[in-house]
């Protein structure tokens, strides 16, 4: 690259989609990273390779990956996992027995699933808080809190959690802010920008949004803290392979194109539903009358593709309505380029007790609508 040429800094986001980490390949000129499918290195002498010894540690599929995500979070480092839950469990795997956790009260039921039933078996302890709420964050820090985790917008009630907010609560008492940032992708917001020392993705979702890849991934500028993630990473192996990278990899040269009619369809829908008489409640952060608009308004770049409504008729009616659309396909799952409908009560959260879900809204009626990048009236209409 010329020195005249813009660096990766000025580019704008829907440039970096296309072209973060990686330019050619410089022994084919292949615009693309190959697939290097294989597990071990040659090594010219004992201890001296050419960057790469095994696979499980790194390997060149997933160096650019690694490098596009960061590039892509502002990030100075990214790692990625064989799946969102690894990703998850890697921030665990920095803490020990004893430590506690801060943790949204609105979170995925696997995430829950992850505390309340692997987690504690080691020790770590978790307390779960309305994070809107910042004299129920101060009360909840104690001597061994070490890490406060949430996502913003909320799975499934789209609550939006001001991130610079529960930083500014934080960072005196020495606790770490992790963000699962997965509702919007890099490109509608940025968490380290606004403090926090982690960024999570489901590249499952957005990121990819093909629907074809389980994955995970870690965002940092901390140097002591990727250094520790990168050992566990490579300690623990929960690896992807390199074919799945490489998808990543393909989906991320869209990204951008995908979020602006993920959203322009998140809006037209959740505005249709918002009006409609069979409709109880919309959750959608890009509506004036969501409580969290204004801070979404601040902290997001846009509002996203997720839409979240309660219907009048309870569960009778979501059956009818998660049984009957031909575009919404019934399945768990987000952020593909295909719209899908699901029932978080019965599915994503199902793992979490009943008294639980209704503590946080998650009632029969509650279905959750994934918007995909079909045509808008045709969403609408379905």
């Amino acid at each position: 690259m010329a020195n005249s040429d813009p660096q990766p800094t000025q580019w704008s986001a829907e440039t970096l989609a296309v072209h973060a980490g990686f330019e050619f390949d410089p022994q084919t000129g292949a615009v693309m990273p190959p697939i290097y499918a294989t597990s071990t290195y040659a090594q010219e002498a004992p201890a001296q390779t050419k960057g790469y010894d095994y696979s499980r540690g790194d390997n060149p599929t997933r160096t650019p990956l690694q490098k596009a995500l960061a590039e892509l979070e502002s990030a100075q480092g990214a790692y990625v996992f064989g799946s969102g839950m690894a990703a998850i469990d890697a921030v665990l795997q920095t803490m020990k027995s004893g430590d506690h956790l801060i943790a949204g009260n609105d979170l995925y039921g696997g995430t829950v699933r992850l505390f309340n039933r692997v987690a504690v078996d080691r020790g770590l302890t978790f307390s779960y808080v309305d994070l809107s709420n910042p004299e129920a964050l101060k009360a909840a820090i104690q001597p061994a809190t070490r890490w406060i985790w949430f996502e913003t917008p909320t799975n499934p009630m789209l609550q939006v959690i001001d991130i610079n907010q529960v930083v500014s609560i934080a960072k005196p008492h020495g606790v770490k802010v992790g963000v699962d940032n997965t509702f919007m992708s890099p490109l509608l917001q940025s968490p380290l920008a606004e403090g926090a020392d982690v960024v999570m993705h489901s590249i499952t979702k957005y990121i990819n949004g093909h629907s074809d890849v389980i994955m995970g991934c870690l965002m940092a500028n901390d140097e002591e803290l990727l250094a520790r993630l990168k050992f566990i990473q490579m300690s623990v192996g929960a690896v992807p392979s390199p074919f799945d990278c490489f998808l990543v990899l393909r989906g991320i040269r869209t990204l951008a194109v995908r979020m602006r009619q993920h959203e322009a369809n998140g809006r037209a829908v959740a505005e249709f539903l918002n009006q409609h008489p069979g409709i109880e409640t919309v959750f959608y952060p890009g509506l004036a009358s969501h409580p969290g608009h204004a801070v979404a308004a601040r902290q997001q770049r846009g509002f996203g593709g997720m839409v979240s409504i309660v219907l009048r008729g309870g569960q009778t009616a979501a059956h009818r309505l998660l049984t009957g659309t031909r575009l919404f396909k019934l399945a768990e799952s987000l952020g593909g380029v295909e719209s899908l409908i699901q029932h978080p009560a019965s599915m994503t959260h199902a793992s979490l007790p009943a008294a639980r879900r209704a503590e946080v809204g998650i009632v029969d009626g509650l279905v959750r609508l994934s918007c995909g990048i079909e045509g808008t009236q045709d969403l609408v209409d379905d």
